[in-house]
């Protein structure tokens, strides 16, 4: 018999625990897996139980606040319970298509609008919906779990498969104490730390733990206890828009873009913005000030994140759209003492080692975030990757150029990027187009780098992957989008948001807009030198000129020289008192290197100490 646990100690966060031999859920287990992620959820927590299988959930509400809301939901009479943490933004329409086709609804919650299309169209109910998400759903009458993951993996779902029972979750910590022991997965942690790559596919930091990449489904079959991964979604160039005029690219992409940030602004709590004073996260505000204001009356908060090194403050850019658009804005300011009083706290939230203190920055914008009463925001997420926004997509596109119209339109590019791009000139781009291009190059800079290191690494798979997508354009896209940069952005975004229970909505990554946007011809995203060049004319008169035509991109950066100055000796002491980074290295070698080795190195070293402190992890 199917038993609910509904617990009244009070955002989303999901377990799940499948027992495989022939024993019952420990729902004690469960329970602690449940409890181990209450800061994602802090209004609500539920547990299901059936046979072999159990589901549980905490809740932050912000789609219908009732109780009717309340999670593990089963779908009365069709054998099926979900557990479901995310979004689903396109809910409504659904919904409506579902009554026309003749089924019923109990709530107003976007949750039951998934079962019901389980319920209706199977696992290719996925395609239809426009949101992120994790979720699973037990299907009694089929024998088995059905799990998936949003197309492009903004919502986490991380699993472990152990002599008991599979297990499953948002976060790992959940999922740690059912582990035969807590240990490093080297070849995650010497790519880290030899080529910065920080999110593998679908390995993580620990070893036996992995995660379901995003635009794929995992099913596990009850019968057989194994289970199968399908990938249902795959980025495709769409013909239709690679032959629009400029005026069409700029019209349909900024249109499609209004729409996702619309929708993404459906709670019934109070939505904010984060705003660093960037093209991408101004026009975000931007395009959601107006919306807001009509439909709640109330001007629309923007958060931004002061930085006390002044070559990469941008609050004076972020200033200018305060005022232009009539935002409600709050600043922080985090000095070296709130970094170091937060270290801890933050490596806590992100579970696995993060490249640079920009993580910091983040986690003080989402603290700032619930601490005002804010749940909800918007991010600018993914639109350098969709817009060629980052300075090594120039050289990409000077090869592509130089295909398509010759040597002599190539370099006239150079000469207009030299123009519109503060960071660029003609040598760096062949630089980038060098270094990025020739993996015998890039390989012999790590190794010097990680000169310390006592074992010689073969070249990582993304190095591979880099070297040849960037030859084509469109591949370079898609590979930074699906494994090597964005997956990363997205994780640390989640930990950091739903540390302080707020959630974050991305409408850069709306489905339509990343089709749009990666299918577009590439002189509509980078045009006489200027990046995101659509986006840049579609906000023309909406923002002022001096954020449209900004030459000078920084990034969402932390006061690293500052903060890493001030805190050299404590990093240096955890660096080399690790028993882990001691088995990574030559003998005395990394003690004499240290010092000489530059600040991102030194940086990576710390973060993996400060990780195998936190979660005392054991060395491979």
């Amino acid at each position: 018999m199917a038993r609910f646990y509904l617990v009244n100690d009070k955002m989303c966060g999901i377990a799940g625990y499948i027992a495989t031999k022939g024993k019952g859920v420990d729902v004690a287990a469960l329970g602690k897996m449940t409890r181990a992620v209450a800061h994602r959820g802090p209004d609500d927590e539920g547990l299901f139980v059936d046979g072999c299988v159990g589901l549980g959930h905490r809740r932050l509400a912000i789609v219908d606040l009732t109780v009717a809301g309340h999670q593990p939901m089963r779908l009365g009479g069709t054998g099926l319970t979900i557990v479901f943490n995310g979004e689903i933004y396109n809910y409504i329409e659904i919904r409506a298509e579902l009554v026309q086709l003749g089924h019923r609804f109990n709530t107003n919650s976007d949750t039951e609008v998934i079962l019901v299309a389980y319920e209706q169209w199977g696992p290719e109910c996925v395609t239809r919906f426009n949101g992120m998400w994790a979720f699973s759903i037990f299907d009694k009458h089929r024998g088995q779990v059905f799990c998936s993951r949003d197309r492009f993996g903004v919502k986490p779902f991380y699993y472990a498969d152990n002599a008991a029972a599979f297990v499953f979750g948002s976060e790992i910590r959940q999922l740690l104490p059912l582990l035969p022991a807590v240990k490093a997965n080297r070849k995650t942690v010497e790519e880290f730390l030899f080529a910065g790559i920080t999110e593998p596919y679908v390995e993580t930091f620990f070893d036996g733990v992995f995660k379901l990449p995003g635009g794929h489904n995992l099913i596990f079959d009850l019968d057989t206890n194994e289970y199968t991964i399908h990938r249902y979604y795959k980025l495709e160039v769409k013909a239709e828009s690679q032959s629009l005029s400029l005026a069409d690219a700029i019209d349909d992409y900024g249109r499609l873009l209004m729409s996702a940030v619309s929708i993404r602004l459906r709670a019934d709590v109070t939505v904010g913005t984060c705003l660093s004073g960037g093209l991408d996260s101004s026009s975000l505000a931007a395009m959601a000030a107006h919306s807001y204001q009509k439909v709640r009356g109330e001007a629309f908060h923007a958060i931004t994140a002061v930085s006390e090194q002044l070559d990469n403050d941008e609050s004076g850019f972020a200033r200018e759209v305060v005022d232009h658009v009539g935002l409600k804005w709050l600043t922080i300011k985090p000095t070296y003492e709130d970094f170091a009083a937060s270290l801890d706290e933050v490596v806590r939230a992100q579970e696995e080692p993060f490249p640079s203190p920009s993580i910091c920055m983040q986690y003080f914008v989402m603290r700032c975030a619930r601490e005002n009463n804010i749940p909800v925001l918007i991010d600018g997420q993914g639109g350098d990757e969709t817009l060629l926004g980052y300075e090594r997509y120039y050289a990409a596109h000077f090869l592509n150029l130089f295909r398509r119209a010759g040597v002599r339109y190539a370099f006239r590019s150079l000469y207009d990027c030299m123009n519109n791009n503060a960071k660029m000139s003609p040598v760096l781009i062949i630089q980038y187009l060098i270094y990025f291009s020739s993996v015998g190059l890039r390989y012999f800079t790590y190794r010097y780098r990680n000169r310390y290191m006592r074992k010689a690494l073969a070249i990582p798979k993304q190095m591979k992957l880099n070297a040849k997508a960037v030859w084509d354009i469109f591949e370079l896209q898609k590979l930074e989008m699906e494994q090597t940069n964005l997956p990363k952005l997205l994780s640390f975004e989640d930990k950091n948001s739903m540390w302080h229970s707020v959630e974050t909505r991305l409408p850069f990554l709306d489905y339509r807009v990343v089709e749009k946007a990666l299918s577009l011809p590439g002189e509509s995203k980078i045009h006489f030198g200027w990046t995101k060049y659509v986006l840049r004319r579609y906000m023309e008169g909406k923002l002022p000129d001096c954020i449209v035509w900004r030459k000078n991109k920084l990034g969402f950066e932390a006061p690293d020289s500052i903060w890493i100055a001030h805190h050299s000796a404590i990093m240096e002491k955890s660096v080399c008192s690790s028993r882990l980074l001691e088995k990574l290295s030559k003998p005395g070698k990394l003690k004499k290197v240290y010092q000489s080795l530059d600040i991102r190195t030194r940086w990576r070293l710390y973060s993996v100490a400060l990780w195998e402190k936190e979660f005392n992890v054991e060395p491979y």
